[in-house]
């Protein structure tokens, strides 16, 4: 029997608000530089509650390198290869570098946040 390879893979993730809080609180620097891009760092950093973006950006990343991690699980994703930046109607705009073509979708509270990641062949 042959099997077909699905044309996309998904990918889902949540991640407690408090918990990036207190990290960004003991750590923000190294954290931060290991995690995100640049931009994702003054993005967040300029928000109201830095917390919850970065919190929405690491559950997408997480997010992203799953359903990359369902189309091949031998990938190396590291996070930072995966930025997330936003178009100028907000929608969430993802860029992994030589991975597969991804969508994401990002919602928080004070308490989370999740994402949920589509990935395609290209």
């Amino acid at each position: 029997m042959t099997l077909i390879e699905p044309d996309w893979f998904i990918g889902t993730d949540i991640v407690s608000v408090p918990r990036i809080s207190e990290i960004l609180k003991k750590e923000s620097d190294s954290f931060t530089a290991r995690i995100f891009t640049e931009e994702e760092i003054t993005y967040c950093s300029s928000r109201n509650n830095p917390a919850i973006h970065f919190a929405g950006r690491f559950a997408a990343k997480e997010a992203v390198k799953k359903a990359i991690l369902s189309h091949d699980p031998k990938a190396v994703v590291p996070l930072k290869s995966i930025s997330i930046s936003r178009s100028d109607s907000g929608e969430p705009i993802v860029v992994c570098n030589g991975f597969l073509e991804c969508k994401v979708s990002i919602s928080h509270t004070e308490e989370f946040a999740i994402a949920f990641a589509v990935a395609m062949n290209k």
